[in-house]
């Protein structure tokens, strides 16, 4: 097997939120007295974190306070409903547990809010990664590498065994920047043509194929 360390990306990647991220911006959206935002755009938006969600979601010209307002709501509503209509794509699980079985150690690198990634893992994958990390205070969002060498430190990855998988032009920049190889999946937020035109080099359409390149 080529990689002994496989890290996910969360959003689009292992788990399809993009109904509950929908559901939080748009409750936001109306508690603040702006305009909802389609399932479209708010999947277009999704990718570096929840604050640039909402600065992408407000009007154009909104004031940093009432940024911070919409933001405050969004995590209100989704630190309570982020787990209404998530599920894992068919055959994830599956496929976290066979790198488990077969010796391969995986963690989930995310942008999404911390709380929410822990709480989704412990959801859906429990016992299943290594460690979980999602965006928090004073540690740089992907695409800056930290959280994912952090997370290879912890775990003890060589460079050269390691793989980041994921389904935005992010996380493609991600692994650029951590000095690791990449696999694209364009059966998340983002299709084939977006991420061969953001420079990936290996996508795979399914999870199977995914499967086939992590476990052959």
């Amino acid at each position: 097997m080529r990689y002994k360390y496989v890290l996910f990306d969360l959003d689009g990647t292992i788990l399809d939120t993009l109904d509950d991220l929908h559901a939080a911006a748009n409750a936001a959206l109306r508690e603040c007295g702006y305009p909802e935002r389609t399932r479209d755009e708010v999947r277009r938006f999704v990718g570096n974190g929840i604050r640039k969600l909402i600065e992408r979601a407000v009007p154009s010209g909104t004031s940093e306070e009432d940024i911070v307002r919409t933001h405050e709501a969004f995590t209100a509503y989704y630190s309570v409903h982020c787990k209404d209509k998530t599920r894992p794509y068919a055959g994830i699980p599956e496929l976290v547990r066979g790198l488990k079985e077969n010796g391969i150690a995986s963690a989930v690198i995310s942008n999404k809010a911390d709380y929410a990634v822990r709480a989704l893992c412990e959801e859906y994958f429990k016992g299943l990664f290594e460690l979980s990390v999602g965006e928090r205070e004073g540690i740089r969002k992907k695409p800056a590498p930290d959280s994912v060498l952090e997370a290879m430190r912890v775990m003890g990855a060589k460079s050269s065994e390691t793989v980041y998988i994921g389904d935005s032009d992010v996380d493609i920049m991600t692994a650029k920047n951590a000095g690791i190889a990449c696999i694209g999946v364009s059966y998340g937020f983002r299709g084939r043509e977006f991420l061969e035109s953001h420079g990936a080099e290996v996508i795979a359409d399914t999870v199977e194929e995914l499967r086939g390149l992590l476990l052959r």
